[in-house]
């Protein structure tokens, strides 16, 4: 479906958005690619890597609506990957974190529709579910206005979906890089928040599938969330480091033991497919919209009433030679 299309991904150089560009790559031929962010340097070194003709580099903020608006011209599909991540930085610099993960999220739907963009996948997280933390919180509503921004499109062809997963393998920031720059350096320990505490896990080619599945899937206002492995962070510290103990340190500001994708209280709104849920919206803007089967024509059931998708109840955790497989450089 992307082929001899124009796609934009903000926050395009980061790790989603390196992989996205290469897989769009690999598999379509594009009619242009932008790549939207505000490091500069990253984005000259994606360009060596990825200089392709279609390939277009864009520096600008997500909170800046004019520069925005002019770089959505005459695109056809936008990814929103741009956002703060940072729990306690978010923690700290609350305003900060607002403006890029709400302001800047209301930025893309207006620049969206303002050029007739055909379809809007925005990037949520598992944290967005029964939020505790400033990032969970700036999350949550980035889905909320994205599912709303269908209400607002009208007779405009735009349409807005979501797409929630948990960590990912590798991203930078995440506690897999972290604990091997720890290992590397000689590390006698390695630092646990909690011994109870679970995580869901994806890779960077699982999030970026299943990120252009929903393109194809989504009818607009879904919140699709992939059926996804969960792993004890101590099964992680033991499969990269076996012979190296670890030590409580607490959790930190804004962290929960285990995270929700699927809150019992949406459980009325919740389908599952056979690899993947979608969240419908509570307010459907069109009246006869039928979510229970997608845009491929494939159907769903309705969850029982109450239903969680936890990653300490979720029925598939990793083994630890599996951890150390999607580890591995």
């Amino acid at each position: 479906m992307f082929d001899d299309q124009s796609i934009l991904i903000t926050g395009g150089t980061g790790s989603f958005g390196r992989y996205f560009v290469k897989t769009l790559l690999e598999r379509y031929s594009p009619k242009r690619v932008v790549v939207y962010s505000r490091d500069e340097l990253k984005q000259f070194e994606m360009g060596h890597v990825f200089g392709e003709k279609c390939m277009r580099y864009f520096i600008g903020d997500v909170r800046d609506a004019h520069r925005l608006d002019t770089a959505m011209t005459d695109v056809d599909y936008v990814v929103h990957a741009a956002a703060l991540k940072q729990v306690p930085a978010a923690e700290y610099n609350p305003m900060e974190c607002i403006k890029t993960n709400v302001m800047g999220a209301q930025n893309v739907i207006d620049a969206a529709m303002a050029n007739n963009v055909k379809k809007v996948i925005a990037l949520s997280t598992d944290k967005a579910a029964n939020p505790i933390n400033l990032y969970g919180a700036t999350k949550l509503c980035s889905d909320k206005l994205f599912v709303a921004a269908n209400n607002l499109a009208g007779r405009k062809v735009t349409r807005f979906s979501v797409v929630r997963y948990g960590n990912v393998v590798g991203s930078r920031g995440s506690v897999i890089p972290y604990f091997k720059k720890l290992i590397y350096g000689g590390a006698r320990e390695l630092p646990i928040t909690d011994e109870r505490m679970t995580r869901f896990w994806i890779t960077l080619s699982e999030g970026v599938d299943f990120v252009m599945r929903a393109f194809s899937r989504m009818k607009g206002g879904e919140l699709f969330v992939p059926k996804i492995p969960s792993a004890k962070i101590t099964d992680i510290a033991r499969a990269l480091a076996p012979d190296i103990p670890f030590r409580i340190i607490g959790i930190r500001p804004g962290e929960k033991l285990h995270e929700v994708m699927c809150p019992a209280d949406d459980s009325h709104l919740t389908l599952e497919f056979e690899n993947h849920y979608v969240i419908q919206p509570s307010l459907v803007y069109i009246s006869n919209m039928d979510y229970s089967a997608d845009a491929e024509g494939v159907s769903g059931l309705p969850v029982p009433m109450g239903f969680e998708y936890n990653s300490g109840t979720n029925p598939h955790f990793l083994s630890a030679e599996r951890i150390r497989a999607i580890c591995e450089p």
